[in-house]
């Protein structure tokens, strides 16, 4: 029985898990770093402990400091949130070789799918789609020109242990390989301490598409429909809606179908997303999130499930209530992320309310954003009966946003949203280039 819960994390997720903690009647502890002792989340929470200095290196990534703290607070469980370490497998390990309940995968699952050579491996086995590709880690530039010759050009290097666009580098021709190579090994390297590579056949407008699951890890996996995120910066997500306007019944039920049979393959237990990519009539697996994401809150809307609370029953072993049958998803949602774009203090917060209106943010006026983290700062979620009243109740829900002190992203975001390709639906993972490319030139 859970009774207390750590929450390993910052911003706008360890609120949103403080909230679940509220709801559940659990008493919540943020860890929090030296740089956000003011914020929300520690005064939200029943007990907030301080695990570091300002940076995550400090702080957040600093796993021994968050498992003595959720022992000296003598809480049950640690819960990751998203990022940090919430798809560290020795980060998990660690909390269950503790006696402490990790909400989240079991640690061995972690490992496997946080491999992107394993991961595609367990999804081949599982008998789901794969982009033609190496099929195991690069050893060498040689073993790299016959591999590429074997999938044919363009092809994408990936860190085999990493993910958020990092370590990653697409090669058009073999005269541009070796120095590819060796930029991503290096960046494979410094961001995830391990230098392998594999790779793939580079798909030029592809859509990015994710089913939401839920597995009890006792044989019951529940799918929330999928989820749009084809509009990206830099391999990052701004936008993501569901359902996607480009999936017909039959293609969604398919795929959807694919993402429940590799989760139970793989035995999975709590949340988890499968990613694909979508080119022309056929998808392809890319890898799976082991662990909350960032645009939870979609699938939350579509399916009226709360994601965190299913997270903390199943980490306390019980069965899901579900079944796919009772999951009806409806209605359209979209989840517009607002970064800022320079760190300072916040002199005026005012966000959107209203009918339909979703808001999971960590700021207020005189909130101070610091250069140590990510830029996240707001997440806005609409909900409507299509996506063509969503669209306008997001535009609306942008336009009562009024941040001062910082820039923010959300001028961008309008544009985006207004923009032909995105009203027809018809757009691919390069919109966002071609639609700030447009406004720039007619400035």
């Amino acid at each position: 029985m859970i009774e207390s819960i750590l929450i390993a994390n910052r911003g706008e997720i360890a609120v949103r898990v403080v909230r679940a903690c509220k709801d559940l009647g659990i008493r919540s502890v943020v860890a929090y770093s030296t740089a956000d002792k003011e914020t929300l989340a520690v005064r939200m929470a029943d007990q907030a402990v301080c695990i570091g200095g300002p940076t995550s290196k400090e702080s957040y990534l600093q796993s021994r400091n968050i498992i003595m703290a959720a022992c000296l607070t003598r809480c049950d469980a640690i819960h990751p949130g998203v990022g940090f370490l919430s798809e560290n497998a020795a980060f998990a390990k660690a909390v269950e070789d503790s006696g402490l309940i990790f909400i989240g995968p079991k640690s061995e699952t972690i490992a496997l799918l946080g491999n992107k050579v394993q991961a595609r491996k367990a999804a081949l086995k599982a008998g789901l789609p794969i982009t033609p590709g190496s099929k195991e880690a690069i050893v060498d530039l040689e073993d790299a020109k016959q591999t590429a010759k074997q999938i044919g050009y363009p092809i994408i290097l990936k860190a085999a242990a990493g993910g958020g666009g990092r370590g990653m580098r697409i090669v058009r021709k073999e005269a541009d390989l070796a120095a590819s190579l060796a930029l991503a090994k290096k960046e494979a390297l410094l961001f995830f301490a391990d230098d392998s590579v594999h790779m793939e056949r580079y798909l030029e407008q592809p859509r990015h598409l994710e089913v939401q699951l839920l597995s009890d890890g006792k044989g019951t996996v529940l799918h929330l429909g999928e989820r749009d995120c084809s509009v990206q910066k830099n391999h990052q997500k701004l936008l993501e809606e569901s359902p996607s306007p480009v999936l017909n019944d039959s293609m969604r039920k398919a795929m959807c179908n694919d993402a429940v049979r590799l989760f139970q393959e793989l035995g999975y237990r709590s949340a988890g997303t499968v990613e694909f990519l979508l080119d022309g009539g056929a998808y392809y697996f890319m890898e799976v999130n082991a662990r909350l994401q960032v645009e939870h809150p979609v699938s939350e809307l579509v399916s009226g499930i709360d994601l965190v609370h299913a997270q903390i029953e199943i980490a306390q072993d019980k069965a899901l209530r579900n079944t796919q049958d009772d999951v009806t998803c409806k209605g359209y949602s979209l989840e517009c992320r607002i970064n800022a774009l320079s760190a300072g203090t916040i002199t005026t917060c005012t966000m959107p309310s209203g009918p339909h209106v979703r808001v999971d943010t960590y700021l207020e006026s005189g909130s101070v954003l610091s250069p140590y983290y990510d830029s996240l700062i707001a997440k806005i979620i609409i909900y409507a009966p299509n996506r063509e009243i969503g669209l306008r109740v997001m535009l609306r829900a942008l336009g009562e946003v009024v941040i001062e002190g910082v820039k923010t992203n959300i001028e961008e975001q309008k544009l985006l949203i207004q923009s032909r390709p995105f009203t027809s639906g018809r757009f691919s993972t390069d919109l966002y280039a071609k639609v700030i490319a447009q406004e720039k030139h007619h400035d």
